[in-house]
């Protein structure tokens, strides 16, 4: 038998599958399969993609597997990456190695620990005068009320005395490594009674269920719902439905932020039947979590945008919550987007996919079969959201925001404060001759981080201490510009931060999941106070008590140059508006304030008035008239040197290669240097998606290589966000 086995190398040179010869002994592999196998002048894991009866090679030319690995993957994991390396313009080997179990190429395995269980002649000894020391009693005494004990907290010596008098069994087990459990917000057992809106939509998803497929066309349903309408409950019937047909299901959130709170919910419904995969794991928990799934010990698997490649058999549903969110594109090589590959997944096991948002992307609402949510579960109506124009205004605190905070907190109530950049201040310049500090490795001003003395980039981590004068001119007058949601904190702990009134931040420089889920907890334990923080304050948290938010420089989307600005402007100002009035423990009356340079912004506007099928009827207008999603697709290609020169010149190369396209080849431009890097792109737009994806590949396995050599690196990007 012939295995064709792809090797997992990260150069798009070599290209596989290479024919391997097995043995005897390894007939139980199989698609899937992980071997290890020579390569060259050395040895690498592979993955076997196909079995044949034959090779073209005669068999004394071909090499055996060095080992059978004991992990292994699902055929139709293999099948995805193969359209994942076509669909992203990457390699099958960069594909499969997201696919494998965590820990793979570490060597991560089963955590085993050595457990004493008392022997029946043990249990007799504690009773018919066998002669035992004090100690050996203690031991026999804590392993009769104890029953099976991990051995390293009993004192192994003692114990092996006791076996060899066959006292005691000594046992070398499995030790499943179980993440921590945070809860975070509310979970129920028992499912609460649903509205009539919620019904309809579950009903159509059970009915989905039912079929097999999604409406016939795979196309999937989009839970359109505002704020508080309860998707999350729909999602829960619809996995529990699943579970009861016999199959699986995903569940996809946009932050590993977000985990905590969707996996209590969850697990309060399911139990350990729920597994969570995320990169906040340590690698063992992340390895223990991925065999659960794999064996079928779990059959609901959450967690962020990798999740959606959980080894799970026969999925029926799978659910990407707030898929508005870029976050669920990856960044790394391949650059695939998890909403795709869970259509991807959901066609392939024939399984129901549903995302949801209360604002969804103009792509999804015209692909897609729509459900709505209309109202809030407790009818209570959606926020009133007022407009703060900041023009004139030179601290980042409108007075308007000042006055509501400071009645928040003689009244005892709770807000949610939200400012999309994090640190102190954006950036520090010289008053005397205009120097800004920048990053050596980036072209990129460093962003103040007043608690840790130090400015960093937040694209490569460079660090310097906070400065104390200008190297070009030796000025004292250093300026800082702007603020980050670390000088918000600071000036509402000086202005509120008093009587018992807690201020909370929440953003990605809190170190750990489990730091950020306390924060969270903290706040909801709290009777009142502030949280504030970067937009991931905004996505799903349900606090019921909280009667007031806060969007500071709501307009900073507004000036990237990305022609999704306005939409993620005004998914930003809807989902911070969600997190207000729901309930309202306090039973204050519930506003939102937004803080703007750009009052008149058709986003804010339709944010406003809390009016999203106004807001993406306008902007599929717009899109259409300039031929953007989804009325057109994107490849964005960059091409990286050390030197500018040769960064522009793979990229002029790559566009000579796609001068029979019948598409906009737009470039090359410049970009910002990154990480040390010159860089050049060339941005794609096509009306055939297919056509255009497979000449950018092309074009790329063409020069690449070559470029590789002289220092080059080509990245591709499809549906860039």
């Amino acid at each position: 038998m012939i295995a064709r086995v792809q090797p997992l190398t990260r150069t798009r040179a070599v290209r596989g599958p290479f024919d391997y010869r097995l043995a005897a002994d390894q007939s139980q592999v199989s698609v899937g399969s992980l071997l290890r196998v020579p390569f060259g002048s050395r040895s690498t894991l592979g993955v076997v993609v196909e079995l044949a009866e034959a090779s073209e090679l005669a068999p004394d030319r071909l090499a055996e597997p060095e080992a059978v690995l004991p992990v292994s993957i699902g055929a139709d994991l293999v099948e995805l990456a193969d359209w994942m390396a076509r669909e992203y313009c990457s390699t099958p080997a960069r594909a499969l190695t997201l696919m494998l179990a965590p820990g793979t190429a570490a060597g991560t395995g089963a955590k085993r620990v050595l457990v004493a269980e008392l022997t029946p002649a043990g249990s007799a000894a504690l009773s018919d005068g066998t002669r035992l020391t004090d100690q050996q009693r203690g031991l026999l005494e804590a392993l009769a009320q104890a029953g099976p004990t991990a051995a390293a907290g009993l004192g192994s010596t003692g114990l092996r005395r006791l076996e060899g008098r066959g006292l005691v069994r000594l046992d070398r087990r499995s030790a499943p490594r179980r993440p921590a459990r945070h809860a975070v917000g509310s979970a129920s057992v028992l499912a609460p009674p649903l509205t009539g809106a919620q019904a309809s939509a579950l009903q159509r998803l059970v009915g989905a269920l039912g079929r097999g497929d999604a409406d016939g066309g795979h196309a999937g349903y989009l839970l359109q719902g505002v704020t508080g309408s309860g998707k999350t409950e729909v999602y829960l019937g619809a996995v529990e439905a699943a579970l009861a047909a016999g199959r699986s299901a995903i569940v996809l959130v946009p932050e590993i932020a977000l985990t905590p709170q969707v996996l209590w919910r969850f697990e309060a419904r399911f139990g350990d039947v729920v597994a969570v995969l995320h990169s906040a794991l340590s690698l063992g928990e992340r390895h223990d979590e991925w065999m659960r799934l794999r064996d079928g010990q779990a059959r609901v698997c959450v967690g962020p945008r990798s999740a959606v490649f959980a080894p799970l058999d026969d999925i029926g549903l799978i659910v990407v919550d707030e898929e508005h969110e870029s976050s669920y594109k990856h960044e790394g090589d391949p650059r695939y987007d998890a909403r795709t590959v869970a259509h991807w997944r959901a066609r392939r096991h024939g399984a129901v996919l549903v995302v949801g948002s209360a604002t969804p992307r103009p792509e999804s609402v015209v692909g897609m079969t729509r459900l709505r949510l209309p109202e809030r579960v407790d009818r209570r109506p959606l926020p009133a959201v007022e407009v703060l124009d900041m023009r004139g205004h030179h601290q980042p605190l409108h007075p308007e925001t000042r006055m509501a905070l400071a009645d928040l907190r003689r009244a005892g109530g709770k807000s949610i404060v939200l400012l999309n950049r994090r640190g102190w201040s954006n950036f520090l310049s010289c008053r005397a001759c205009g120097r800004v500090w920048l990053c050596p490795n980036c072209e990129v001003a460093l962003v103040l981080h007043r608690a840790g003395a130090h400015v960093a980039c937040h694209h490569c981590g460079h660090r310097e201490r906070v400065p104390d004068r200008c190297p070009a001119c030796a000025s004292v007058s250093v300026a800082r510009h702007g603020a980050g949601t670390e000088r918000i904190e600071h000036e509402l702990r000086e202005a509120l931060g008093q009587d018992g009134f807690p201020i909370f931040r929440l953003d990605a420089d809190s170190s750990t999941l489990q730091a950020r889920a306390q924060t969270l907890q903290r706040f909801e334990a709290a009777a009142s106070g502030v949280l504030v923080g970067t937009q991931m304050v905004a996505k799903g948290h349900d606090f019921p008590d909280v009667s007031l938010g806060v969007i500071l420089d709501a307009d900073q989307t507004l000036r990237f140059p990305d022609f999704r600005a306005e939409e993620r402007t005004f998914a930003l100002v809807t989902q911070l508006a969600g997190r207000t009035g729901r309930g309202n423990g306090a039973q204050l009356p519930s506003r939102v304030l937004v803080q703007t340079l750009a009052p008149e912004a058709r986003s804010i506007a339709f944010a406003v008035g809390h009016d999203a099928d106004g807001f993406i009827s306008d902007e599929l207008h717009h899109r259409e008239a300039l031929r953007y999603p989804p009325y057109a697709s994107l490849i964005r290609v960059v091409c990286g040197a050390e030197d500018e020169v040769l960064a522009r010149d793979t990229a002029t190369a790559i566009h000579s290669e796609l001068a029979a396209l019948d598409a906009s080849v737009l470039g090359p431009a410049p970009l910002f240097r990154l990480r040390g890097r010159a860089r050049s792109q060339l941005v794609v737009k096509a009306t055939r998606r297919q056509e255009a994806i497979d000449a950018v590949g092309h074009a790329v396995d063409l020069v690449a290589p070559g470029a590789a050599r002289r220092g080059a690196s080509v990245s591709v990007d499809v549906d860039p966000q």
